[in-house]
């Protein structure tokens, strides 16, 4: 198997975004019941996290309570959608297609990474996240414990 490429896989949770009728009153929600350190401005909350393999490499994870025209929620009525964050969108969703696995076409870039999106067999969908080479949030950042 010599020369042949490793597999493109997922590297860590990228975020979690629960859709909601009213974005604020379900973050105020989860800060004032469960501690969740949101932003006071905005529906967001970050944690930090270093890379196990290299201390220095530093990443985030994402929460976030969302309106329906927040973002691309994809058909159907979804209340929630994980993004993973991956090493090779590309190559990952060229294996996701080979193994007949429902792909949006769709690919967006923006100063955070590039996205892609995909089904799970239950029809759940999810996004697939590959951040820029150097990445960081403008959200503000909290260490994970």
């Amino acid at each position: 198997m010599a020369g042949k490429k490793p597999r493109a896989r997922v590297t860590g949770l990228g975020g979690v975004f629960l859709r909601s009728r009213s974005p604020v009153k379900l973050a105020a929600w989860y800060r004032r019941n469960l501690g969740l350190a949101v932003s006071p401005r905005g529906q967001v909350a970050t944690w930090d996290w270093r890379s196990p393999r290299d201390p220095r490499r530093v990443g985030s994870s994402l929460w976030a309570a969302l309106g329906r025209d927040d973002r691309d929620w994809g058909p159907g009525r979804p209340t929630a959608q994980v993004n993973y964050r991956v090493d090779d969108l590309d190559r990952l969703l060229a294996q996701l297609r080979r193994a007949k696995v429902r792909v949006d076409e769709r690919i967006e870039r923006s100063r955070y990474g590039r996205f892609g999106w995909a089904c799970d067999p239950e029809g759940n969908r999810f996004e697939l996240w590959e951040p820029p080479r150097r990445y960081r949030s403008p959200e503000r950042h909290l260490p994970m414990e």
